[in-house]
């Protein structure tokens, strides 16, 4: 297969995708393609399969059916650091830094996978979220929880990635933190970086992402562009949980 794309052609398409936990299968037949520079929604309630496909997409677990297509490459049962490198920056439920290093170390281990020029990738990192500069000594343990929700998204964008799958980065923080997140994503997004958005707040998440996908038990219950997912669509999949569901 070729390295490259048509101009037509979307930056991650997923077809019929399936995967799991040992023998418990936990996707079903999953497919969504993500144009370039877009974003996507995925919402579903608890133990809906979101956080699986965002799993399986970053080769975290193996898929057991279906293919995965990433810039025109073919990258199912690919490994994590091979998908990485393709441009393909998974940032899991949690914020997964070392609390025990300082911010500018937290940031320079993230180079140790993606070989680009260090000077570079600080001033991104720094461009997305200037009061991180600040911090660059702080250890990151003694970071707020906004703050260190900055760090592992800043960690993801200095290595100039293509596409960014953001597992509930909102996770526990007040709501001006969320916006703060919701600012960084935003600015990726208009740098050029497509972004898969797994997120608690299905109504902001909706009003950021251009397309939205729900999933039931592992399936695709729903999909299409965001402005057709109004309220009622989402409480007749997410129930009481419309305006917020998490998992």
């Amino acid at each position: 297969m070729t390295d490259t794309q048509p101009d037509t052609a979307p930056l991650l398409r997923v077809h019929n995708l399936t995967a799991g936990y040992g023998p418990a299968q936990a996707l079903f037949g999953v497919s969504l393609d993500v144009p370039a520079r877009s974003a996507v929604a995925v919402l579903g309630p608890n133990g809906a399969g979101k956080s699986t496909l965002a799993r399986a997409l970053s080769g975290l677990i193996p898929t057991t059916g279906g293919s995965v297509e990433f810039a025109g490459r073919t990258i199912t049962g690919a490994s994590a650091t091979a998908i990485r490198r393709a441009g393909l920056v998974h940032l899991p439920e949690g914020r997964g830094i070392f609390p025990g290093l300082t911010v500018q170390e937290n940031l320079r281990l993230a180079l140790s996978v993606d070989k680009i020029d260090p000077a570079e990738a600080f001033d991104r990192a720094f461009g997305f979220f200037p009061a991180l500069a600040e911090r660059r000594k702080q250890t990151a343990g003694t970071l707020s929880g906004g703050e260190q929700q900055m760090l592992s998204l800043s960690r993801a964008l200095m290595v100039n990635p293509r596409l960014v799958i953001a597992d509930e980065m909102s996770l526990g923080l007040a709501p001006m933190l969320v916006d703060a997140v919701f600012d960084g994503l935003r600015a990726a997004l208009d740098a050029g970086v497509a972004v898969i958005m797994i997120e608690q707040f299905a109504a902001k998440a909706i009003a950021f992402a251009d397309h939205c996908l729900i999933l039931q038990r592992g399936a695709v219950a729903w999909s299409g562009s965001s402005a057709r997912a109004g309220g009622e669509l989402l409480h007749r999949y997410l129930g009481a949980a419309g305006a917020g569901v998490s998992g």
